[in-house]
Protein backbone atom coordinates (compact mmCIF):
# COMPACT_ATOMS: atom_id res chain seq x y z
CA UNK A 1 0.00 0.00 0.00
CA UNK A 2 1.62 3.28 -1.02
CA UNK A 3 0.20 6.47 -0.68
CA UNK A 4 -3.21 5.59 -1.32
CA UNK A 5 -5.74 5.90 1.41
CA UNK A 6 -8.03 9.35 1.81
CA UNK A 7 -8.54 10.45 4.69
CA UNK A 8 -12.36 8.71 4.81
CA UNK A 9 -10.40 5.46 3.90
CA UNK A 10 -7.82 5.87 6.73
CA UNK A 11 -10.56 7.03 9.13
CA UNK A 12 -13.09 4.01 8.58
CA UNK A 13 -10.16 1.51 8.42
CA UNK A 14 -8.70 2.79 11.85
CA UNK A 15 -11.86 3.25 13.21
CA UNK A 16 -11.38 7.01 14.47
CA UNK A 17 -13.67 9.99 13.09
CA UNK A 18 -12.62 11.79 10.33
CA UNK A 19 -12.03 15.02 12.44
CA UNK A 20 -9.78 13.21 14.81
CA UNK A 21 -7.35 11.94 12.27
CA UNK A 22 -7.14 15.91 11.51
CA UNK A 23 -7.14 16.56 14.93
CA UNK A 24 -4.40 14.12 15.74
CA UNK A 25 -2.40 15.70 12.47
CA UNK A 26 -2.47 18.94 14.09
CA UNK A 27 -1.07 18.07 17.06
CA UNK A 28 1.93 15.90 16.04
CA UNK A 29 0.54 12.68 16.58
CA UNK A 30 0.45 11.78 12.80
CA UNK A 31 2.86 13.82 10.27
CA UNK A 32 1.28 15.38 7.50
CA UNK A 33 0.30 13.27 4.51
CA UNK A 34 1.42 13.80 1.44
CA UNK A 35 -0.95 15.14 -0.66
CA UNK A 36 -2.60 14.51 -4.14
CA UNK A 37 -2.37 16.55 -7.58
CA UNK A 38 -5.32 17.93 -6.61
CA UNK A 39 -4.54 18.77 -2.91
CA UNK A 40 -6.47 15.98 -1.11
CA UNK A 41 -4.68 13.97 1.25
CA UNK A 42 -3.17 10.95 1.00
CA UNK A 43 -2.15 8.25 3.68
CA UNK A 44 0.01 4.97 2.97
CA UNK A 45 0.19 1.73 5.60
CA UNK A 46 2.37 3.44 7.96
CA UNK A 47 -0.39 6.24 9.08
CA UNK A 48 -2.81 3.19 9.41
CA UNK A 49 -0.22 1.33 11.97
CA UNK A 50 0.40 5.29 13.85
CA UNK A 51 -2.93 5.82 13.91
CA UNK A 52 -4.28 2.29 14.94
CA UNK A 53 -1.39 2.78 17.84
CA UNK A 54 -2.36 6.04 19.10
CA UNK A 55 -6.77 4.78 18.69
CA UNK A 56 -5.48 1.59 20.84
CA UNK A 57 -3.46 3.63 23.39
CA UNK A 58 -7.00 5.98 23.71
CA UNK A 59 -8.90 3.25 24.30
CA UNK A 60 -6.79 2.42 26.76
CA UNK A 61 -7.10 5.92 28.33
CA UNK A 62 -3.59 6.89 28.01
CA UNK A 63 -3.05 10.59 27.73
CA UNK A 64 -2.01 12.36 24.82
CA UNK A 65 1.49 13.03 26.21
CA UNK A 66 1.90 9.69 26.80
CA UNK A 67 1.29 8.86 23.90
CA UNK A 68 3.34 11.66 22.23
CA UNK A 69 6.13 9.88 24.68
CA UNK A 70 5.75 6.41 23.20
CA UNK A 71 6.03 7.93 19.50
CA UNK A 72 8.87 10.08 20.11
CA UNK A 73 10.32 6.86 21.45
CA UNK A 74 9.20 4.64 18.43
CA UNK A 75 10.41 7.59 16.12
CA UNK A 76 13.77 7.83 17.28
CA UNK A 77 14.09 4.01 17.28
CA UNK A 78 15.11 4.15 20.98
CA UNK A 79 12.31 2.70 22.31
CA UNK A 80 12.71 -0.24 24.69
CA UNK A 81 10.36 -2.42 26.47
CA UNK A 82 11.47 -1.01 29.77
CA UNK A 83 10.31 2.52 29.21
CA UNK A 84 7.41 1.70 27.66
CA UNK A 85 6.53 -0.52 30.53
CA UNK A 86 7.29 2.23 32.48
CA UNK A 87 5.02 4.43 30.93
CA UNK A 88 1.67 2.02 30.95
CA UNK A 89 2.93 1.22 34.66
CA UNK A 90 2.58 4.93 35.37
CA UNK A 91 -0.79 4.95 33.42
CA UNK A 92 -2.05 2.15 35.44
CA UNK A 93 -1.73 3.28 38.90
CA UNK A 94 -3.39 6.75 37.94
CA UNK A 95 -5.96 4.20 36.79
CA UNK A 96 -5.75 2.32 40.13
CA UNK A 97 -6.09 5.97 41.61
CA UNK A 98 -8.96 6.63 39.93
CA UNK A 99 -10.70 3.86 40.47
CA UNK A 100 -10.20 4.33 44.67
CA UNK A 101 -11.60 7.64 44.13
CA UNK A 102 -14.44 6.32 42.11
CA UNK A 103 -15.19 3.49 44.72
CA UNK A 104 -15.30 6.31 47.22
CA UNK A 105 -17.86 8.66 45.35
CA UNK A 106 -19.75 5.20 44.74
CA UNK A 107 -19.86 4.87 48.75
CA UNK A 108 -20.67 8.76 49.43
CA UNK A 109 -23.33 8.46 47.29
CA UNK A 110 -25.14 5.23 48.70
CA UNK A 111 -24.80 7.04 52.07
CA UNK A 112 -26.33 10.44 50.84
CA UNK A 113 -29.17 7.79 49.09
CA UNK A 114 -29.63 6.32 51.81
CA UNK A 115 -30.60 9.33 53.99
CA UNK A 116 -33.74 9.90 51.87
CA UNK A 117 -37.01 8.67 52.37
CA UNK A 118 -37.95 8.53 48.74
CA UNK A 119 -41.52 10.23 49.27
CA UNK A 120 -43.36 12.95 47.83
CA UNK A 121 -42.74 15.56 50.72
CA UNK A 122 -40.65 18.37 49.63
CA UNK A 123 -37.70 17.90 52.61
CA UNK A 124 -35.29 16.09 51.39
CA UNK A 125 -32.14 15.53 53.31
CA UNK A 126 -30.05 14.93 49.54
CA UNK A 127 -30.69 18.66 49.51
CA UNK A 128 -29.94 20.04 52.85
CA UNK A 129 -26.66 17.75 52.60
CA UNK A 130 -25.87 18.96 49.15
CA UNK A 131 -26.70 22.56 50.34
CA UNK A 132 -25.12 22.23 54.05
CA UNK A 133 -22.31 24.53 54.50
CA UNK A 134 -18.91 22.59 54.37
CA UNK A 135 -16.97 22.04 57.07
Amino acid sequence: MTDELTIGTLAATTGVHLETVRYYERIGLLPPPTRSPSGHRRYDAEAVRRLTFVRRCRDLGFPIDSIRAMLTLVDRRQVTCREMQGIAARHLAEVREKLADLRQLEQDLDRLIGTCSGTDTPDCPIIDALMAEPG
